[in-house]
C-alpha cells in the first residue's frame, strides 16, 4: 500500500539534490539514505578484515599488475 508524506520545502529541495539521474524517484533516493546508515553484516566485517590481513601480508595485484595481465596498457 503507498502512502503519501509531507516534507518541507527544504527537504524537497534537498532530495532533489540527491538525485542520481533526472526520473529517479524520492523513494529510490530516501531507500538509498536508509542503506547507508545500515551496520554491515557479519559477512561484510569478515570480508573486509580478511582483505585488510592480505592488504598487509602484500597479497594484492597494483593498477599497473591488473592492467598488464588483461592487457590494457
Amino acid at each position: 500500500m503507498a502512502t503519501t508524506i509531507q516534507v518541507s520545502k527544504g527537504l524537497a529541495e534537498e532530495l532533489k539534490k540527491r538525485k542520481l539521474f533526472d526520473n529517479e524517484s524520492y523513494e529510490g533516493i530516501i531507500w538509498d539514505l536508509i542503506e547507508d546508515t545500515l551496520e554491515l553484516s557479519e559477512e561484510t566485517k569478515k570480508s573486509i578484515e580478511k582483505s585488510r590481513k592480505e592488504i598487509e601480508q602484500g597479497v594484492f595485484y597494483t593498477h599497473e599488475q591488473v592492467k598488464k595481465k588483461l592487457g590494457l596498457n
